[in-house]
């Protein structure tokens, strides 16, 4: 039997993951998350194999981070991301945090399940798609990191290089040092060009 612990700040996406888990004879969900943070405490309290981590939470921390912290512990349960984003920045962040999968949650139900089957024995489950924008990603030579992608969203929310560095703890030397190899990379020469160019490429989210 393989025991979930299902994270999603949505009920009713909860309940209808829940309810296509819960067809198959080997799945079953032991625990819930409407945050985060619950959802960290709850790896950890609970006998569970696997979590089924979005991305998007209210409050402060997000699905990568919450996918990091289980899975520094000892023993801890695999991820499998299960989202509607699909950004370079999403998708490598997740991944860099420690998930085994990720999935998107127009995913069709045989997909979904064949893929909780393989991450919840550490098995790579990625959605075709995902794999596929992955591969591309990391053969281009624009590819932008998890943390310039980091410092470019915030950016794209009208946010100074002051305001940036405090946010995600550098310096502002360090922060324009990371616009400098940005705009290198999108080939670009300002801030908005960055962002529009970034948002086309599928690097940041588009708003």
């Amino acid at each position: 039997m393989i025991r979930l612990l299902l994270s999603d700040d949505h009920p009713v996406v909860r309940a209808g993951i829940r309810a296509l888990l819960e067809s198959e004879a080997d799945l079953q969900v032991v625990a819930e998350a409407a945050t985060a943070e619950d959802a960290v405490r709850l790896a950890a309290a609970s006998d569970v194999d696997l979590v089924l981590m979005d991305l998007q939470f209210p409050g402060a921390m997000q699905g990568a981070e919450a996918t990091r912290r289980i899975r520094s512990h000892a023993a801890a349960p695999r991820v499998l991301v299960l989202t509607n984003y699909d950004t370079d920045a999403d998708i490598l962040g997740a991944i860099e945090a420690g998930a085994s999968g990720y999935l998107l949650k127009d995913a069709p139900p045989a997909e979904l399940v064949a893929a909780v089957r393989a991450a919840a024995v550490g098995e790579s489950a990625l959605a075709p798609a995902v794999s596929s924008r992955l591969d591309a990603s990391m053969a281009s030579g624009d590819r932008l990191t998890v943390r310039e992608a980091e410092v470019l969203s915030l950016v794209a929310d009208g946010r100074s290089n002051r305001d940036i560095g405090r946010e995600l703890f550098l310096s502002e030397a360090t922060v324009k040092s990371h616009l400098v190899h940005i705009f290198t990379k999108l080939g670009v020469g300002s801030r908005t060009a960055a962002v529009a160019r970034a948002r086309e490429l599928g690097a940041i989210r588009a708003g």
